[in-house]
């Protein structure tokens, strides 16, 4: 299967499981319900539960034990979305070619849907029994990871930073999710510690090629692929790859992350071979 075939066959594996979880919550504010499913199911290529699924399937042949953390994967992530694109951090309007959280809802029920996903992912994420996976995501996701992440980041914008500084942004704000995913569906499907180890370096690699990708987009893409304006990173003065290096240079950083990606996986033979495909994609998508 490829990259692309697979990513959707898993998102919409992964929107139909988030849809019934999102159904069992009857006594919720219907409006608050409405502005959480307006974030969660407006696209994106839900490359955090691809991996998580990808992983556990390439470990014991089945991603059935991952898809609660698939799902609580892609919330936490939409909750991130809703908060960046708030006028008090990144001011977005756009985000997959729809009006963004705030502007649709207003601000304050925004952050609202963005807290209610984020804690409704830890109640989903609980499903799968795991308390070893539901730390592996807490971690992800706070202080040391994603949310660390974003306050470095905003305190970096208009300054001139390091490539180790912009590589321990981008590890955090973006990559350690992206590695708590992979290593979830791992450790669901119960890898051993061979598997585990290439998981890891895999989601690491991976993190920081989608990252590089990213930033580059946001200079050469097309605003109708990417779903919101070009150009934001550099009118908000963030340090990125392209910036720091040029497009050149970071169009190879992302490759070089990429080949390592593929190669961490040899653990898993012939069974790691989609996992290596969306290696490659990351890299050559155009949104």
């Amino acid at each position: 299967m490829d990259a692309e075939t697979f990513l959707e066959a898993k998102g919409a594996a992964t929107e139909r499981a988030m849809a019934n979880y999102l159904d069992a919550w009857t006594g919720a504010p219907a409006p608050l319900l409405e502005a959480m499913r307006y974030s969660l199911f407006a696209g994106g290529k839900r490359l955090r539960p691809a991996l998580a699924l990808g992983a556990a399937e390439a470990v014991c042949g089945d991603d059935a034990p991952a898809m609660p953390a698939a799902c609580a994967l892609e919330m936490i992530h939409t909750y991130s979305l809703i908060h960046d694109d708030l006028p008090c951090m990144d001011d977005d309007d756009l985000r997959r070619g729809k009006p963004t959280a705030h502007i649709q809802f207003g601000e304050a029920h925004a952050i609202l849907a963005g807290d209610s996903l984020l804690t409704m992912a830890f109640d989903v994420l609980a499903e799968a029994g795991n308390l070893a996976v539901i730390r592996e995501v807490a971690q992800a996701s706070g202080v040391a990871g994603m949310a660390g992440g974003q306050w470095i980041d905003l305190a970096a914008e208009g300054k001139t930073i390091t490539l180790e500084e912009l590589q321990h942004i981008h590890a955090s704000k973006t990559g350690a999710l992206i590695r708590a995913a992979v290593r979830a569906g791992g450790l669901l499907a119960g890898a051993n510690e061979e598997q585990l180890a290439g998981l890891t370096a895999y989601g690491e690699h991976i993190g920081l090629a989608f990252q590089i990708a990213d930033d580059v987009l946001d200079v050469t893409g097309d605003q109708a692929a990417i779903g919101k304006p070009v150009g934001s990173d550099e009118a908000r003065a963030k340090s990125t790859y392209p910036a720091l290096l040029g497009l050149d240079e970071s169009r190879r950083l992302a490759l070089e992350a990429a080949t390592a990606a593929e190669a961490a996986l040899a653990s898993l033979g012939d069974a790691g071979e989609t996992l290596r495909a969306l290696a490659r994609y990351v890299v050559s998508r155009d949104r």
